[in-house]
């Protein structure tokens, strides 16, 4: 039973240093390989954490205790998963709660509120500037309603075409009347 038990202690750490030494590449290879949905529980490194402690605390209580080898090899497994628990809810779900992004999707623009920074001609293309919380970003803009906009006035993003926003001049006024 100690060979099994050394077998995932070292398999484990093996893996362990692999997977620090090439992590990104395995990430990349391994994406999905191992997802279920719903059941983030079973990421590789919960799994390798767990095989890992599971050999680790087999041993110890092989060499340094007197209980029988089933009650060690039981032991032994509701270590590996209180050590995967503690692996997932204490590292894996707060990162994954925490997952902030500045990016944005281009058809995630339509309806917002920007301000022209580059003239946009009847016919042709300007610059329009749309705040985000996060930060700012300059899209190339053409006019959708194809009238000439000036360069400071706040337009609304109507639709998103290969890349272009095509945007109507803003009109505070509008909103009053409603």
């Amino acid at each position: 039973m100690e060979t099994i038990y050394w077998g995932c202690l070292i398999g484990g750490a093996i893996f362990a240093v692999v997977s620090l030494v090439l992590g990104d590449l395995i990430d990349g290879l391994l994406d999905g390989a191992f997802e279920m949905p719903g059941l983030d529980f079973f990421k590789p490194v919960v799994l390798a954490g767990s095989i890992t402690t599971f050999g680790g605390a087999g041993i110890m209580l092989t060499r340094y205790s007197s209980l029988s080898a089933m009650s060690g090899l039981i032991l032994s497994l509701l270590i590996g998963i209180a050590a995967a628990m503690l692996v997932f809810f204490a590292y894996i779900k707060p990162m994954r709660n925490s997952d902030v992004s500045i990016a944005f999707s281009m058809k995630e623009l339509s309806g917002k509120i920007g301000e022209i920074t580059i003239p946009v001609p009847e016919k042709g293309f300007g610059e329009v500037m749309i705040r985000f919380a996060s930060g700012s970003t300059i899209q190339t803009a053409s006019s959708f309603e194809h009238l000439p906009i000036a360069a400071g006035a706040r337009v609304v993003v109507v639709d998103v075409v290969d890349g272009v926003l095509r945007v109507s001049e803003w009109d505070e006024n509008l909103l009053k009347d409603l």
